[in-house]
């Protein structure tokens, strides 16, 4: 090996060790937004995961997600955030903040992601949507007019805005305190991914 090379080597080794409080290395296991986003009123911390429907990665990431959910204290605030891309996006969107306005997530969210990746169903329309809610327990009308409400649609406006300002271009993407961004891919699994975020938050209640 050159010698330039063991030096470098040993720079990024210094480097690594500085930057490793609570295992975390920046860079590698996490990164910062190069524009934070502000927290959000109510003086919690702010966790986001950025998802779509459409991602086998983020069907693969939720019973993790929802079990970690399940056990966050109560000075954090979790969100998730429906993405403007990959296939079928914008009733993805719409049929997130639809079953929010019901309080149908927790019931509806799994059914969801194993419909399509399971089932192999597009749900490209929105009564194939509603059906699936019906059978799950929701209301398949109350679900079309949530659907198709202005609120709804200011909704998926705002999550689109969301995805640009946090600069995300891939599902799934978990933001600490809209300043830190770590995903499974990058942590090194869903459960790596959840582990840095406990450490995120440990770092900004410290801060």
């Amino acid at each position: 090996m050159k010698r330039r090379h063991l030096i470098s080597l040993a720079l990024l080794a210094g480097t690594a060790a500085r930057a490793q409080p609570n295992g975390l290395v920046e860079g590698q296991n996490f990164v910062r937004l190069e524009k934070p986003q502000g927290r959000p009123a109510g003086g919690k911390i702010d966790v986001i995961e950025f998802f779509s429907y459409a991602c086998p990665h983020c069907h693969a990431f939720e019973p993790d997600l929802d079990a970690w959910i399940k056990r966050v204290p109560q000075d954090v605030a979790v969100r998730r955030v429906p993405v403007p891309f990959l296939a079928n996006a914008a009733n993805f969107q719409r049929t997130y903040y639809a079953l929010e306005a019901l309080g149908l997530v927790d019931a509806v969210q799994s059914k969801v992601f194993a419909a399509v990746h399971v089932q192999g169903l597009r749900l490209g329309k929105p009564e194939e949507i509603a059906d699936l809610v019906a059978r799950n327990g929701g209301d398949a009308a109350k679900f079309l007019a949530h659907f198709q409400s202005f609120s709804v649609a200011a909704a998926q406006t705002r999550a689109s805005k969301m995805t640009d300002d946090y600069a995300v271009d891939g599902v799934p993407s978990l933001v600490v305190d809209g300043r830190y961004q770590t995903s499974p891919g990058m942590a090194g699994g869903p459960k790596q991914a959840l582990a840095v975020v406990d450490a995120l938050i440990q770092r900004v209640r410290r801060a």
